[in-house]
């Protein structure tokens, strides 16, 4: 399956003043480090994981609002051109993205269908009539009726706010939609109707969609792939079919055993993870994880594991799963 979007050893370090240091001394805050996905036309691949563990820094570097410091973005097979370039405008027009909080991105101050609109105003080559008409019709698409459109984003109820998000990223017909949370701020049954109207729109527009959640019942729901990630890198990575029923890594587990459960009998089932993610600056030696997983060995604190096959298509960086144990 050819690839629409390809990641490729992404990394994302930012120098920090070292606490405590004289003379501008640095450290290094690994906000990603070496991460690596694919994604094809039409599917959906969810992002998931802790706070803090480098979803968003990703998601920024794929639509090429941040410049990786090391690793590339390809869409299509062709680098993702520079911020602000005009090649990455062009190329803006294929990649949208939908935010967590709606009323933030939303001018108070215009009509929606006018924020609707303004995309293909930016782009120019349409009359105002033909704009107008995209917008309606877009609008029309995402579930919002003619009442709703010259109202004002605080005049709109959450769900409301984030359809309307959602058709100022699709009027431009992109082939890759961006998700960074974008249910988390919706009330739950709100919620399932911005994620039909997700799986709709795929359906109808082959719209790729890379899914950034921390609620899993959704990302189950939602994606055709998941990835997982911990402390800036990918420690998971395949089907949500496979990874939701038989986790390999010990964080994934960890995860899917906090998912609630009307089935789940006993308690203890639940794993609960000890202490918190350590700090991106000093990071643990071997596996960045083997602090709070109860089966880390001596090899787990001494050498790094490196994302390999383990059973089909999916990919785990454990020494649990490797073939061959290293030496140390």
């Amino acid at each position: 399956m050819t690839a629409l979007l390809s990641v490729n050893n992404l990394a994302r370090h930012y120098a920090v003043r070292k606490s405590g240091a004289w003379f501008g001394q640095r450290d290094v805050l690994r906000a990603v480090d070496g991460v690596s996905f694919e994604l094809a036309a039409g599917r959906t691949l969810g992002l998931v994981g802790e706070s803090g563990c480098g979803k968003s820094t990703t998601a920024k570097m794929v639509l090429g609002l941040l410049a990786p410091s090391r690793g590339n973005v390809q869409f299509e097979g062709a680098a993702v051109p520079h911020k602000r370039t005009s090649a990455w405008r062009q190329l803006r027009k294929r990649m949208q993205m939908v935010y967590q909080d709606p009323l933030s991105v939303l001018d108070r101050r215009l009509p929606v269908i006018n924020q609707v609109t303004e995309p293909l105003i930016v782009l120019g080559g349409a009359s105002a009539s033909d704009q107008k008409h995209q917008a309606r019709e877009i609008m029309a698409a995402v579930g919002l009726t003619p009442h709703l459109f010259e109202r004002y984003p605080h005049e709109l109820s959450g769900g409301q706010r984030q359809r309307v998000v959602l058709a100022r990223a699709l009027i431009l017909k992109p082939s890759l939609l961006v998700c960074d949370e974008p249910i988390s701020a919706l009330d739950v049954s709100i919620q399932a109707q911005v994620i039909n109207l997700l799986g709709d729109l795929q359906q109808k527009l082959g719209v790729a969609m890379l899914f950034i959640s921390h609620d899993l019942k959704v990302v189950r729901h939602v994606c055709d792939d998941v990835a997982v990630m911990y402390l800036g890198r990918i420690v998971e990575q395949g089907s949500a079919e496979q990874l939701f029923r038989d986790p390999a890594h010990p964080y994934t587990r960890a995860l899917i055993s906090a998912i609630p459960s009307p089935r789940r009998k006993q308690q203890t089932q639940r794993i609960i993870l000890q202490g918190e993610p350590p700090n991106p600056i000093q990071v643990p030696s071997g596996c960045a994880f083997h602090p709070r997983c109860a089966h880390a060995t001596a090899v787990c604190r001494e050498i790094r594991p490196e994302l390999a096959i383990v059973d089909g298509a999916r990919r785990v960086a454990c020494h649990l799963h490797a073939t061959t144990v290293p030496h140390t």
